[in-house]
């Protein structure tokens, strides 16, 4: 999935965090906390970015009684591709430490 535009330096953060998070679910709480977006940024953020696929997003049932659901993300493929080409060109083009280029996560 090729991009026309450069990203905005909100979803360069929302994407990192959520590379950070490997396939892990987060939160909306979550993420706003992590990445210090406010709901009004953060919300059509995560909208648009699982539109467009790179996010997965589902409903998951309350922590507690008397909660409500909530909603989780995380990187899809074409997501976990594109958080990681934004993470190297944040490292001037080189691989994350540790790893080679396209070699997964663990």
């Amino acid at each position: 999935m090729a991009r026309s535009r450069a990203l905005s330096g909100q979803a360069r953060a929302l994407l990192s965090v959520l590379l950070g998070a490997g396939q892990e679910w987060r939160h909306g709480y979550d993420l706003a906390h992590l990445t210090g977006l406010r709901s009004g940024t953060l919300y059509p953020l995560l909208i648009r970015l699982e539109a467009q696929g790179y996010l997965q997003a589902e409903w998951q049932p309350p922590a507690a009684a008397g909660r409500p659901p909530r909603h989780a993300y995380r990187l899809t493929a074409a997501g976990l591709a594109l958080a990681r080409s934004q993470q190297a060109e944040m490292n001037g083009g080189a691989a994350p430490a540790g790893r080679k280029a396209g070699e997964a996560l663990s």
